[in-house]
């Protein structure tokens, strides 16, 4: 049974995490979407040790566990997935780096045959996209033995992959604090302002149609709000999933 301390200090971490939410509820409804993508509703703030204990009663007990962080660019998948990867000791792949200077998206087979079929049979992974062989990038996507591998990026759950993962994760994000967080951050990689607008733009070109599409937020059994801060410092806003359009009015 856990400890007077233990539970004071689990106490005031979620008290906390409350706090930062009720301070930014309002971002959390009324969020500017895609038509095609329905709104989540009934976020709930989480301290991450919360989190853990939610994650892990969706997962099962023994074997494997592959974790497939989707949503937009821009959403806050690299955030999440970093923080669940810590909490649950897994490890992260993101999908740009299998993508890199290839295709943004057809590259699920590459996934496929270089890292989760290996780590699924117990190997070290040690993968070198073609690009990377082509161009001369160093190193490799690394993921040595264990049970919990995360990968997350646009569209890592689409229809061809979401039957390999034991939880699907659908980031949920304003289009437009996207679309700003996005463009910082490709000028913090040192484009500029106008070259990461025209990035951008031409990303979109592919990855809109694509989700529109495929639809991947249907197959999430968990949905995180990539918007606010709240999701951020310790707490994280999270609903059930999956999210679908309402049957029509008769």
């Amino acid at each position: 049974m856990p400890n007077g301390r233990y539970l004071d200090r689990y106490s005031r971490t979620s008290f906390d995490c409350q706090t930062q939410a009720a301070r930014h509820r309002r971002q959390t409804h009324d969020v500017r979407l895609h038509p095609e993508e329905p709104e989540a509703r009934a976020w709930e703030p989480l301290a991450d040790d919360e989190l853990a204990l939610r994650v892990n009663s969706m997962l099962p007990a023994d074997g494997k566990v592959l974790i497939l962080v989707d949503g937009r660019s821009g959403a806050g998948k690299s955030t999440f997935a970093a923080r669940l990867g810590r909490l649950l000791g897994g490890v992260v792949v993101h999908s740009d780096d299998i993508a890199w200077h290839d295709d943004p998206i057809d590259w699920a087979d590459l996934l496929v045959d270089g890292v989760l079929e290996p780590w699924r049979q117990g190997e070290s992974v040690s993968f070198r996209p073609p690009r990377w062989v082509a161009r001369g990038r160093q190193g490799a996507v690394e993921v040595p033995p264990g049970r919990v591998l995360l990968v997350e990026g646009v569209g890592v759950s689409r229809a061809s992959l979401a039957d390999r993962a034991e939880l699907v994760v659908w980031v949920q994000s304003d289009h437009e604090e996207a679309r700003r967080r996005g463009i910082e951050r490709d000028v913090g990689f040192g484009r500029t302002p106008a070259e990461a607008e025209a990035f951008w733009d031409e990303w979109m070109r592919s990855e809109d149609p694509f989700l529109a599409d495929d639809r991947p937020w249907t197959r999430a059994a968990l949905l995180v709000n990539g918007t606010p801060a709240a999701s951020t410092a310790d707490c994280t806003l999270v609903a059930p999933g999956p999210l679908v359009q309402p049957a029509a009015l008769s």
